[in-house]
């Protein structure tokens, strides 16, 4: 059984796409970051990086002590090795794969983490900063990485060869956050979008993380309403 500590954010909805695809057996455990349980170790399976998303596995291949995994891309790449599913064994196919995966990690996700930020925590915690130039840095940003993707998929069904852990961990961001310029301008990225939505594990992925209680209010939309009281505490913001 894999245990998946859980919050609402696309880095952990990637690893909950990745359970469901490779019909692997697990839990969700809620884990409120207003109260920093995700800080303390003892709350998420000794994980010290104090981040989300983290993954304990009670059995692993090699019958050994559970192992404890963080980092969203190492995540999905230990899924898909155990599973022997959604990312080639080995040669070209393999380091296609990879090379989009490491693209998300470093791109789509933590850009589109910092324009989220600027876009609506700045202003709730700094109201008397002009936060002008972060936001047009990010947007501008955040829309050359969609131009990027857009190019790929000129051409192809997906990122890598085939459907893959590149394209799980891409989903949810292009599905949470959409570009300045929105998302008609991105013709290809729109037609993947809305193909990975289809999927039938992908819908399922989205109605379990959504029915998960983790202790947050909701809006209308189903959107997590943060309590900012215990969040500005006990989350880097950076």
């Amino acid at each position: 059984m894999i245990d998946l500590h859980f919050v609402t954010s696309p880095n952990v909805t990637k690893v909950v796409i990745a359970l469901e695809e490779m019909g692997l057996e697990y839990r969700l455990r809620p884990t409120d970051l207003s109260k920093g349980e995700h800080l303390d170790p003892a709350n998420v399976s000794g994980a010290i990086n104090g981040k989300l998303p983290v993954i304990c596995d009670d059995s692993p291949e090699d019958g050994g002590d559970p192992i404890t995994i963080f980092e969203s891309g190492a995540i999905l790449q230990y899924l898909a090795e155990r599973s022997g599913r959604f990312l080639p064994a080995e040669g070209r196919a393999r380091i296609e794969t990879m090379q989009w995966l490491f693209w998300q990690m470093g791109g789509i996700g933590p850009i589109g983490g910092q324009l989220w930020h600027f876009r609506m925590f700045a202003p709730r915690i700094a109201p008397d900063v002009d936060n002008s130039y972060s936001c047009r840095r990010y947007d501008r940003m955040f829309d050359a990485l969609w131009e990027t993707m857009d190019r790929r998929l000129t051409d192809r069904a997906y990122l890598a060869a085939d459907y893959s852990i590149a394209d799980m961990a891409a989903f949810p961001w292009i599905a949470y956050l959409e570009p300045e310029r929105g998302i008609a301008s991105f013709p290809n990225v729109q037609r993947w979008r809305d193909e990975i939505a289809a999927r039938p594990a992908v819908r399922a992925a989205y109605e379990k993380a959504g029915s998960v209680d983790a202790g947050y209010a909701r809006a209308e939309n189903g959107a997590t309403m943060f309590p900012w009281e215990g969040l500005m505490e006990n989350v880097i913001v950076v």
